[in-house]
């Protein structure tokens, strides 16, 4: 039984860990809005990076926090625990200044415009060998 490890999830991250990033993908007209739930992270914790036309979103919390109460030095708290999650989305040919984030209340919200397909009209074909 280990109930009293996912206690400690629950704690750090408010829920179970493997559910942490809940990720709701909303089609508008002009482009995609994702909304990706990760509590417990902040927004320094938190980071997107288009590579590739892939758009990385990953979150990483600290590890070993010590703090010490100043005056006896003994621990008020000692957090070993270390969590790194990543997710991809391919959203293709979109330029980095076109892609907005903002994070609240544990909520990354991004706004993604859909790819020129002008722009990617002729077929790129990868060579397959043996």
């Amino acid at each position: 039984d280990n109930s009293a490890e996912n206690n400690v999830e629950k704690k750090i991250y408010g829920h179970n860990a493997k559910n942490v990033m809940k990720t709701d993908i909303k089609e508008l007209e002009g482009g995609y809005e994702l909304e990706i739930d990760l509590p417990g992270f902040t927004k320094e914790e938190v980071t997107a990076e288009l590579k590739d036309g892939y758009l990385t979103i990953s979150a990483a919390k600290g590890l070993d926090k010590d703090e010490q109460e100043k005056e006896t030095g003994k621990y008020i708290r000692r957090e070993r625990y270390a969590g790194n999650l990543s997710r991809s989305f391919y959203i293709g040919d979109v330029k980095q200044e076109d892609v907005k984030a903002a994070f609240k209340n544990g909520i990354l919200s991004i706004s993604v415009p859909k790819e020129d397909k002008k722009a990617k009209e002729e077929k790129k074909y990868i060579t397959i060998g043996e």
